[in-house]
């Protein structure tokens, strides 16, 4: 999650983000580490703490796994053989691996990324990935998530890991998402969402934006966003601790988090993993 940037900057959010993720992917590695922007835990210990398996973490690509997940939005979507997934904000592919092999090869992944740097890191790790594997049912292709580059109702299953709050457009997100699934489709989402608003001084970091902090909304927010775009059957969990198991990573972003808050408060009064799942409504024989 965390990935230290410029301090409180004027620029546009979504370019900031796009340039700081661009260095994430020149770097080769997590988000922790000398070669990356950030000195935050390194990234089989995150995946590990927000609920990857070892089996699922197995043999996956050098480098796909950066450290940026907050949930595990392939398990809780219960892939099937045969389905096509979007992967939004795709990253180095990581979740988008890990679906590849629940849906199998009469099944297909695509993973969006609006940052070169990932694109083509994405599109390097899917040739190692096709060799390893022998799947070649990963693509990848360069858009933002406000703009899917993705057909209309073509999508059975919409994954996103610790993304969509990084958006300065999340309602449009959450639109696009029910436009290009399936009727019946689901979403299965984990991002990081407020319990309650932070203060004037967080919101206004730049790192708090990139590391997946200042954009975030409240949890009835994020409801209302996903019942207005038309989807269904929506149920959303939170998970705070994930926010207090980064005191004990010493993430960098915890620890400007901490000094910012009200005397007194922790950054898991304000902030909380959240898992998101619904359903685009299925066609009405005869409506």
């Amino acid at each position: 999650m965390s990935c230290g940037c410029d301090k409180e900057s004027p620029r546009d959010p979504r370019g900031v983000v796009r340039e700081e993720y661009g260095k994430i992917a020149r770097g080769g590695g997590s988000c922790s580490g000398p070669s990356s922007c950030c000195g935050g835990p390194a990234a089989g210990q995150v995946a590990a703490a927000v609920g990857y398996s070892p089996e699922e973490l197995a043999g996956l690509p050098a480098g796909a796994d950066m450290g940026l997940s907050c949930g595990n939005p392939t398990a809780m979507a219960s892939l099937r053989p045969g389905e096509v997934v979007l992967d939004l904000g795709a990253g180095g592919g990581f979740d988008a691996f890990i679906a590849a092999r629940k849906v199998g090869p009469s099944g297909r992944v695509i993973g969006v990324d609006m940052t070169p740097d990932m694109i083509e890191k994405a599109r390097r790790n899917a040739e190692a990935f096709r060799k390893s594997s022998g799947l070649a049912n990963v693509e990848f292709r360069l858009g933002e998530i406000e703009h899917l580059p993705v057909a209309d109702a073509t999508v059975d299953v919409a994954i996103s890991n610790c993304v969509i709050n990084l958006s300065p457009e999340k309602a449009q997100v959450w639109r696009e998402i029910a436009r290009v699934l399936k009727p019946g489709g689901r979403v299965s989402v984990s991002d990081l969402a407020l319990l309650r608003p932070l203060p004037d001084a967080v919101r206004e970091s730049m790192a708090a934006l990139v590391g997946c902090i200042a954009g975030a909304v409240l949890v009835d927010e994020t409801r209302e966003m996903v019942r207005a775009a038309g989807l269904v059957d929506e149920e959303l969990k939170t998970a705070p601790d994930y926010i207090d198991r980064m005191a004990e990573w010493s993430d960098p972003l915890y620890r400007e988090l901490s000094a910012k808050l009200p005397p007194g408060t922790k950054p898991s009064d304000f902030v909380t993993s959240l898992d998101i799942a619904a359903t685009k409504p299925a066609v009405v024989i005869g409506a």
